[in-house]
């Protein structure tokens, strides 16, 4: 039965009653980006929401103070509005409360459970490979309005400066007062998002789409029908409007695939693309892919140092330390064969005395950190940029244009934005596709819980 309420009246039921829901106990799974109460909506939030049950399940989903290491322009709600009408398999955003959300919850088991490492299979990659295809097909006049200096569509070579920029601003110089020390002592330059621009080769101009960009294991949810399986993909928070590459070498990435899958998803990805008469979007696809690619792996060094070092406890063992100090090697050893070798190596040792040096300074920098603080007192250092939890999903505007990164010219003028998966980098040179197959690339009852399901739907929280 639908409901014929006044807009005003129903916004605030639902807000009340979200509000009651969400205080419940239930299932909660925190990531880096979003903490999500799973949960029965009860009767009178079903009512509202026009939900057959009390018994069906949402997310209360609410961002997380946490330092800002991607970009985003958009809310996440404004994405799904425009997403939700014309893809399938796309969980709904059920009720926009500004601050925070309830979307749908979707029944199944994560890929990064079922499959947590190595091949997905032929079936799933060509569904994933075909998802990327759709998305390209949302129209632009669909979405959520982009910032006014925002690149052009076919202006891939201003999407990744901008990109960059946003690392250099936003990701480096946002957090040096912080992490500054750390960075010097394990040798990560001053420019380094400007030597990466300077070695990149001008890209081809491609028509912008929809990108989802988090496309990974724990973002992909697999659920049984009565004829196979159907994957759905979750958290749009990351959602741009820009060079569909970014959204493929995001994706290859974090999935860690081994060479050979990696291969056959970008072969799959760009015959997608074709079959959908989206043909110009793979022009340039080899020498591009692994411009993106590299810049995955030089953008990540920043928050794969500051994420294990503030990881540490306040009491940090040596094993910790190691474990913190495994991470951080291997992020900087990704970065510098991104940029062909030009960081200088930093052994296992050096990393663990870097750490314990900013361990002891930062903890003894926060008030109640000291000898004899109160450690309740210490603020949440790593809520960064993003501010109080008032305003934590409040979307922030990338850099403008202004006070470009990028050095001598690589080539013509442009034409009319986590971690890295640990292993090795297409060298710039090749096709990925070809360095990958030479080995190179690395009323009911509902008031009270419903039974747990085995399986979660977002362990990481994202």
């Amino acid at each position: 039965m639908r409901h014929h309420l006044p807009h005003r009246t129903h916004a605030a039921l639902v807000r009340f009653f979200a509000g009651l829901r969400r205080r419940r106990r239930g299932e909660v799974a925190v990531g880096h980006h979003n903490s999500n109460h799973i949960l029965p909506v009860g009767r009178p939030l079903a009512f509202l929401l026009d939900l057959e049950s009390g018994r069906v399940r949402a997310k209360f989903r609410v961002p997380s103070d946490t330092v800002e290491v991607l970009p985003r322009h958009w809310r996440e709600p404004e994405v799904l509005s425009a997403v939700c009408a014309r893809l399938d398999g796309v969980p709904r955003c059920l009720a926009d409360l500004g601050q925070w959300s309830v979307h749908e919850y979707v029944v199944g088991t994560v890929l990064a459970e079922e499959t947590p490492k190595g091949p997905v299979g032929p079936v799933r990659a060509a569904e994933l490979a075909a998802f990327f295809a759709r998305l390209a097909a949302v129209p632009a006049d669909a979405l959520p309005p982009r910032p006014a200096d925002w690149p052009a569509s076919g202006d891939s070579q201003g999407f990744l400066e901008r990109l960059a920029r946003f690392t250099e601003e936003r990701v480096h110089r946002r957090n040096r007062e912080r992490f500054g020390e750390l960075f010097d002592a394990l040798g990560i330059p001053d420019d380094l998002m400007r030597r990466f621009l300077r070695s990149v080769p001008h890209l081809t101009g491609r028509p912008f789409v929809l990108l989802h960009t988090d496309v990974h294991r724990a973002n992909v949810v697999v659920t049984r029908t009565p004829d196979g399986e159907r994957l759905s993909v979750l958290d749009w928070e990351l959602s741009l409007y820009g060079d569909p590459l970014h959204d493929l070498a995001t994706h290859l990435v974090r999935m860690a695939y081994d060479d050979d899958e990696r291969a056959r998803v970008t072969d799959l990805w760009a015959e997608a693309m074709e079959r959908a008469g989206h043909t110009p979007l793979i022009a340039g696809l080899d020498p591009d892919l692994t411009a993106y690619l590299r810049f995955e792996y030089v953008q990540s060094v920043f928050p794969d140092v500051m994420r294990p070092a503030v990881d540490l406890p306040r009491a940090a063992l040596t094993e910790d330390y190691a474990r913190a100090a495994e991470r951080i090697g291997d992020a900087l050893r990704r970065a510098g064969t991104a940029l062909d070798g030009a960081l200088e190596p930093v052994g296992g040792a050096d990393v663990v005395r870097a750490l314990r040096r900013w361990h002891a300074a930062d903890t003894a920098r926060r008030p109640g950190g000291g000898p004899g603080g109160d450690p309740r007192t210490a603020p949440r250092w790593w809520s960064g940029a993003r501010g109080s939890r008032g305003d934590a999903d409040r979307p922030e505007g990338l850099p403008a244009r202004s006070a470009p990164l990028r050095g001598p010219a690589a080539g013509p003028g442009p034409a009319p934005q986590s971690s890295a998966a640990p292993e090795p980098l297409p060298a710039p040179g090749p096709s990925p596709r070809d360095a990958a197959r030479r080995g190179v690339v690395g009323g009911d009852a509902a008031d009270g819980p419903e039974p747990a399901r085995k399986g979660r739907l977002e362990p990481h929280g994202c």
